[in-house]
């Protein structure tokens, strides 16, 4: 009689071997393994070990109906992306026990572990029945679950979190039944983000509150902003540094009061505010845990019981870059630790080498990728560290198509090793992240990355890709052929004279908006005027995107001139300080030409680098016929924000622009002719008012001037800088973050109208209460109502933003209807305008 056996493969030292399974009487004894949890660590671990043992005993409980499914796709079928249920399974408990021959228990929570005797005990969720089950070896995989704070209402029925298929089914469910008009998300995560896409794609008025300063945690600040725009431009509401105090729950909607002071109604709520991990059994069976609660394990996977492992989303991770341990749930390590854990359990001396946190999030048509450390964790880690930022194309920018990605890359300072990317575009963003998370993986400096050859072909790449300007840049910075300054470290470079402050823009493209106090010489008269620079001073550079720059820069420092380049440039800059609000969408097509003798000009820009595209439309517009239609396809995020202020400036007629997957379409009707839209006068007779003083009998002329020339018909600006932006203040104390100066500024200026004082006789404020007192009883307008007043009449508030930069003044700290612009804008409107007043 022959004698069956079970034996595991293994693989040492280049070698193959068998172990046989220990043999009695000629049968078979079996490893008998359980699996607590199911999904990417659990669903890994069972088919691993199937493959590697075909007599192992194996085992996997869920306490719920679906043992593998598509996580990660769960927002996608609320939104209607993915349109069958099916898609979301994608094994079945009947599918993997004839692919693999795992006994599947589905419905079944264990609830205890008994580490002396070997057993778990396992309740049956739809009866209550309690059975035990004893284990040769046991793997933990049951993940991690979403937080919900304690908030007063957060248990109403109204508010949903999302972590599996039945979660899925019911929001979508709810949508499909009460047709909701409008809904909050509590949290700016990635589920967050996916979940305000999908609900507005299902047509849902979206909100997201988000406690932080910005949204996808995982990257900085400075490329968040890119993102926060991109959100606020799809129609979508976005609070910051604002959290949910309570939620009341109404017959018709819920009204969450937020921390800092406003109310929102909305029909539904998401709450995704995060995961914790969930190792309550962990805990019940005294296995060791960290300060979080994730399940500490060693590099096999093993917790400190030698017969137990754990997997997943609830285990800790060791940092692959800091070597630090921390949490970090997400699919793919957890797939991995699945599979290592199983190859443990036959033998095969298998270690997970760490998690760098690889990820990648759709934010409508924009991609956000990030890989390795953020600037955060390096500086926990006492990394002494460097970065560099640059604005590359997706493809060769001469093949149609192309559109940029802003690629930020921290390293070392001293040995230049990568330690990690961040990435905000569209096309081409996850083949860049990946070759970067790869070389972070391989240990390679950004020495390494210009050497890597990767495929080029026009459709693909460039010759010299993405991933190689990168480490071009952050070498020329670590050689010393380049020295960089941040946007963070702009508000402190001293405008007394002491340092030149240079742009090397156009003039065009200087005169649409510039940091304050820079001086602009372009880059190719830069030689023949550079006797106008002090060489005995520092010289900090800035153009678009850094390449003009640092082309000025090497042509300074071999002459002699301590010069620096502003990473990023100044299109980075003004994404992150320049609160501009989303530009007006460009009409339908039927409605773009309505001149009957106007014609229509195409012109495609994209690809072209800056100041390529606003050169070629005034080209254009030069070449037209007044009233023909100038239509511009862009990928140059920095035309899209500023062709209403050069329309303005020229004057010629901005009818709108629409953007989609990183291209900007934007319309410009040449000059003024009757086919102007209906309403605007052919005339410049509108009044320009800028206002720099912030006290109280100032203000209240300027408004009571600008609502006389309202009730005339006039268009009305109004163009508030420095002290004037008191006046636009809100009342109330609003939650900001800000630097120290900042802060101070802050405190001691008046914050809104009614801290305001008289330009004369103020008396400590008593002359203030007087003359408001005086306008009360004479039946006179307070300033509050003039405001209110002018606003409704559509005149226009419109905020100095380098001021606001230098007074350290955030836009959520102004009143709702303020718009924000620059010198270019308050020129424009005073080119139109028979009358500009200073006050």
């Amino acid at each position: 009689m022959g004698r069956a056996h079970s034996a595991c493969l293994i693989k040492k030292q280049g070698k193959s071997r068998y172990i046989n399974h220990y043999l009695r009487m000629g049968s078979v004894i079996r490893m008998k393994v359980l699996i607590v949890g199911g999904v990417a660590g659990g669903a890994s671990a069972a088919a691993r070990l199937r493959r590697l043992d075909e007599h192992a005993q194996i085992i996997l409980f869920e306490r719920g109906q679906y043992i593998s499914f598509a996580n990660c796709g769960l927002p996608y079928f609320i939104g209607g992306e993915i349109k069958e249920k099916s898609a979301l399974t994608l094994q079945t408990p009947d599918s993997f026990f004839k692919r693999f021959n795992v006994d599947v228990r589905i419905n079944s929570e264990v609830v205890s572990i008994d580490r002396k005797k070997k057993t778990v005990t396992v309740k049956k969720t739809d009866t209550g029945e309690q059975v035990e089950e004893s284990y040769d070896k046991l793997v933990l995989s049951p993940g991690a679950e979403p937080l919900r704070p304690p908030i007063p209402g957060v248990e109403d029925a109204r508010v949903f979190t999302l972590r599996n298929i039945p979660d899925t089914y019911r929001i979508k469910e709810y949508i499909d039944a009460h047709k909701p008009r409008s809904a909050v998300v509590i949290g700016g995560g990635y589920i967050g983000v996916e979940m305000a896409e999908n609900l507005h794609a299902a047509g849902l008025d979206v909100t997201v509150v988000e406690l932080l300063d910005h949204v996808v945690g995982p990257i900085d600040y400075d490329m968040a902003c890119q993102v926060h725009r991109h959100i606020r431009t799809k129609g979508v509401h976005l609070f910051l540094e604002d959290g949910v105090k309570e939620i009341t729950g109404g017959p018709d909607d819920l009204m969450l009061g937020l921390s800092s002071g406003q109310v929102l109604h909305t029909d539904m709520v998401i709450m995704a505010v995060g995961v914790r991990p969930e190792s309550a059994l962990a805990r019940g069976a005294g296995l060791a845990l960290n300060a979080r609660g994730a399940i500490a394990v060693d590099t096999h996977m093993r917790t400190d019981d030698p017969d137990i492992y754990a997997v997943g989303d609830a285990v800790e991770i060791t940092d692959f870059v800091t070597n630090q341990k921390g949490f970090v749930p997400l699919a793919g390590p957890a797939n991995k630790q699945g599979r290592i854990a199983a190859d443990n359990l036959c033998g095969i001396d298998s270690e997970y080498t760490g998690t760098q946190g690889s990820s990648i999030l759709k934010c409508f048509d924009m991609t956000v990728a990030m890989t390795g450390i953020n600037e955060r964790a390096a500086k926990a880690a006492g990394i002494e560290y460097e970065k560099v930022f640059i604005y590359p194309a997706s493809h060769a920018t001469y093949y149609p198509g192309a559109v940029n990605m802003t690629v930020k890359t921290l390293f070392e300072k001293q040995t230049g090793k990568l330690l990690g990317a961040q990435i905000v575009g569209y096309d081409g963003v996850d083949k860049r992240i990946d070759v970067l998370a790869t070389a972070i993986r391989a240990g390679m400096t950004v020495f390494d990355l210009t050497k890597l050859e990767l495929s080029y072909a026009p459709p693909y790449s460039s010759a010299k890709d993405p991933v190689n300007m990168a480490g071009y840049v952050a070498e020329n910075v670590l050689t010393g052929k380049m020295k960089v300054f941040h946007w963070h470290d702009v508000a402190a470079l001293p405008r007394d004279g002491s340092v030149t402050l240079l742009d090397v823009r156009t003039p065009v493209e200087f005169e649409n908006g510039a940091i304050d106090g820079f001086i602009n010489i372009p880059v190719d008269t830069l030689r023949a005027r550079m006797g106008e620079l002090d060489p005995k001073k520092p010289v900090y550079v800035t153009c678009q995107v850094g390449l003009r720059a640092y082309i000025a820069c090497r042509i300074l420092m071999q002459n002699g001139y301590d010069c620096y380049n502003l990473s990023g440039g100044y299109g980075f800059y003004k994404s992150i300080f320049d609160p501009s609000k989303p530009t007006v969408a460009m009409p339908t097509h039927e409605k773009r030409v309505t001149a009957p003798d106007s014609k229509k000009i195409k012109l495609d820009a994209c690809g072209l680098q800056c100041p390529g595209p606003i050169m070629k439309l005034a080209q254009a517009v030069k070449a037209a016929n007044e009233g023909d239609v100038i239509e511009i396809d862009t990928t140059d995020p920095a035309f899209a924000s500023d062709i209403e202020a050069w329309c303005r400036r020229t004057g010629n007629v901005f009818l709108g622009l629409e953007s989609n997957a990183g291209v900007s379409t934007a319309q410009i009707r040449k000059a003024a002719l009757a086919a102007a839209p209906a309403g605007t006068p052919v005339s410049y007779d509108a009044k320009n008012i800028i206002v720099f003083s912030g006290d109280l009998d100032k203000a209240i002329a300027s408004f009571v001037i600008a609502n006389a020339a309202a009730s005339m018909g006039r268009r009305v600006s109004m163009f508030f800088t420095f002290w004037g932006l008191n006046v636009l203040r809100k009342t109330e104390n609003v939650s900001v973050k800000k630097d120290i100066i900042s802060r101070m500024f802050g405190m001691m200026m008046p914050r809104g109208t009614k801290k305001l004082g008289l330009s004369k006789m103020n008396m400590g404020g008593m002359g203030a209460k007087m003359i408001r007192g005086v306008m009360k009883n004479k039946n006179i307008p307070s300033l509050e109502e003039l405001m209110k007043s002018a606003q409704e009449s559509g005149v226009e508030l419109i905020a100095c933003s380098m001021s606001m930069d230098v007074m350290g003044i955030k836009p959520e700290e102004l009143i709702e209807g303020v718009t924000f612009g620059g010198a270019a804008a308050m020129l424009a409107n005073a080119e139109e305008s028979d009358m500009s007043l200073f006050i």
